[in-house]
């Protein structure tokens, strides 16, 4: 799912305290990068290379330079507005020169003036457009809390997955988002969260649609939750091979980030929520550095060296 910004929505954040001062044809333009930029030396005329639609910041500095020096004016605003930038943004409340509203005005670039210093707007604007701007998209499944790591429930249409996270929600976990959960990047992660009036409901099959919040109380959900394992459930199906051992990790890759992941079949008789609830405690093992099967497996061949080299007499079920 892509994402873009208009300057007008800029102007509607009402924490980076912004108004219009020319431009205002420009409003429909979009931001696509969630990074500022300084005109640096492209105020003298020097071809710095700036870059096209992105937020274009000017302090105390800048305004200063611009004033003091008449003669260089023309040339270092048409050098700015050639980057054809989204939007100029003057900090500290500070009035822009008469020419720079001026060209802005001609070329239809929003020129918008900020209280904040220019520090505090950078950083502001900054965060948000990061969170706007970063990739997302939407997907269906169950996005649960459990034992403090974000597991991800995927499966198809009636597996039961929405009645497996709410055996979940019973024993003391909590519900992220059911059914729709509006997945974004941020930085090496995922997080996950609730889309829309959906929030914290979910449908269960011969109940209808029920409100974990209302049903089970406030410790019952929380808003977002970074994704840190998935688990596919899927029909058993004799034949077909399942991982007996763990040995390998294996990962399903959500807006390009690797997640751990594993497979759990479905049959009567199974507990899901007892193995999901395993499965996140295994996890945060392999988090904090043990991963169990590959232990086991290293002090099996290392009972099985010594006994091919007949320095130990221990029976290999007696291998602590």
């Amino acid at each position: 799912m892509s994402s873009s910004i208009t300057v007008g929505e800029l102007l509607e954040r009402t924490e980076l305290e912004l108004s219009v001062v020319a431009g205002v044809a420009g409003l429909d333009r979009l931001v696509t990068v969630p990074r500022i930029q300084k005109p640096g030396l492209a105020l003298t005329g020097w071809p710095e290379q700036l870059h096209s639609r992105r937020v274009l910041v000017l302090g105390g500095t800048e305004v200063e330079y611009l004033v003091d020096h008449a003669s260089a004016r023309d040339l270092g605003i048409a050098t700015l507005l050639a980057s054809d930038p989204a939007c100029v943004v003057v900090c500290r409340g500070l009035l822009p020169p008469n020419e720079l509203m001026v060209a802005a005005e001609q070329r239809g670039v929003p020129l918008l003036v900020s209280l904040l210093p220019t520090a505090s707007f950078i950083t502001a604007v900054t965060g948000w457009m990061a969170d706007r701007l970063a990739p997302s998209t939407d997907m269906h499944g169950v996005l649960m809390d459990v034992l403090g790591i974000g597991v991800l429930l995927l499966g198809k249409s009636g597996i039961g997955k929405s009645e497996t996270a709410l055996d979940l929600v019973v024993r003391g976990h909590r519900l992220v988002a059911d059914d729709v959960i509006r997945l974004r990047r941020q930085g090496a992660h995922v997080v996950g969260r609730g889309a829309g009036i959906i929030g914290h409901h979910m449908e269960i099959r011969g109940l209808g649609i029920i409100n974990v919040k209302d049903l089970f109380g406030i410790s019952a959900v929380r808003d977002t939750k970074k994704i840190e394992l998935v688990v596919e459930l899927r029909e058993w199906n004799e034949g077909e091979e399942y991982d007996r051992l763990g040995f390998d990790d294996r990962f399903d890759k959500i807006l390009d980030v690797p997640v751990p992941s594993v497979q759990l079949p479905v049959r009567p008789g199974r507990n899901l929520a007892t193995l999901i609830e395993v499965a996140a405690r295994n996890q945060l093992l392999k988090i904090q550095g043990t991963h169990s099967a590959r232990a086991f497996r290293d002090q099996l061949h290392r009972a099985m060296e010594a006994q091919t080299e007949g320095t130990a007499d221990v029976p290999m079920d007696a291998v602590e």
